[in-house]
């Protein structure tokens, strides 16, 4: 009888110190925790769908692989990818290693890939390519965002022909009541000359206009366009899906916002959280990879 107590004391006292540690916990727009099962379901109704990301964090790219092939199947295939990671200059190149013409090695040696695009992208990718899945290259070239970072909106315009194909239509409506581009410009400080704030945000303008207009050229009826970019071009329904929502009002669109949180269990963090429509907690500890 000693023993079985001793046995149950211990028992009880394992379970009152064992920790619950999660990797991560999607949570919807009204704080509820939901499952990777119901998020999918739910996406499956949408026409675009961005999933926000931190580049250096190695569970937020396995989930977007695996939601992306989980809405496959929910979806019977009805699925375009696209991505901020390539750009659109680059679209030749991506559909050559899509249709098998590239290998790995030629796509690499002849598109401007991330530094990370092996272990975080090319799964993507290559997932694209086994189910014959459009893949978009979305970003406006890193050049053109550079030129306008310097000199301004204004110098596009004198871009040849054929160079203004990979951006936006211009003129490209700039505002600093667009959710995020307030931010940016607290980022620079209260004593920065205000050219340089507007073409500092006009450069992230660019390429939530591009990536906007690229995916409103391509989408497809019935297809759910699933979008991949880092957090801050989606945040608070503001970056792409802003500009989306100025052409054309009537898509439905869900974006996936990312969060950190200190807390083991991945409650939802007190301080800066703003909702989407669904909203991935990460662990604020999780190793970076780079």
């Amino acid at each position: 009888m000693k023993n079985v107590f001793s046995i149950l004391l211990l028992a009880l006292f394992c379970s009152l110190n064992a920790q619950n540690f999660k990797a991560y916990q999607f949570y919807n727009k009204k704080g509820k925790e939901i499952s990777t099962e119901k998020l999918v379901k739910e996406l499956a109704d949408y026409d675009v769908v961005f999933f926000g990301e931190n580049h250096n964090n190695s569970i937020n790219h396995w989930l977007q692989l695996k939601v992306t092939e989980a809405l496959y199947q929910k979806k019977s295939g009805q699925l375009m990818l696209g991505a901020e990671m390539f750009e659109r200059d680059n679209q030749e190149q991506l559909n050559k290693y899509l249709d098998g013409t590239f290998d790995a090695k030629t796509l690499k040696d002849s598109a401007r890939l991330w530094n990370n695009f092996s272990t975080d992208y090319k799964p993507l990718v290559d997932f694209a390519k086994a189910k014959k899945l459009p893949f978009i290259a979305t970003n406006v070239p890193r050049r053109y965002a550079s030129q306008t970072s310097k000199e301004g909106l204004e110098s596009l315009n004198s871009l040849m022909p054929k160079d203004k194909t990979y951006i936006a239509q211009l003129p490209i409506q700039v505002t600093l009541e667009t959710p995020g581009y307030q931010e940016m410009k607290k980022m620079m400080g209260d004593h920065a000359e205000e050219m340089k704030v507007m073409n500092f945000v006009s450069a992230q303008a660019i390429k939530d206009a591009t990536m906007a207009e690229s995916i409103l050229k391509n989408i497809q009826s019935g297809k759910t366009f699933i979008h991949y970019n880092g957090n801050y071009h989606s945040k608070e329904f503001g970056g792409i899906y802003w500009y989306i929502k100025q052409k054309n009002p009537n898509l439905k669109m869900a974006v996936i916002s990312v969060f950190e949180s200190e807390d083991p269990e991945l409650k939802i963090p007190e301080k800066e959280y703003v909702p989407t429509d669904f909203n991935l907690i990460l662990p604020a500890d999780m190793t970076k990879t780079y």
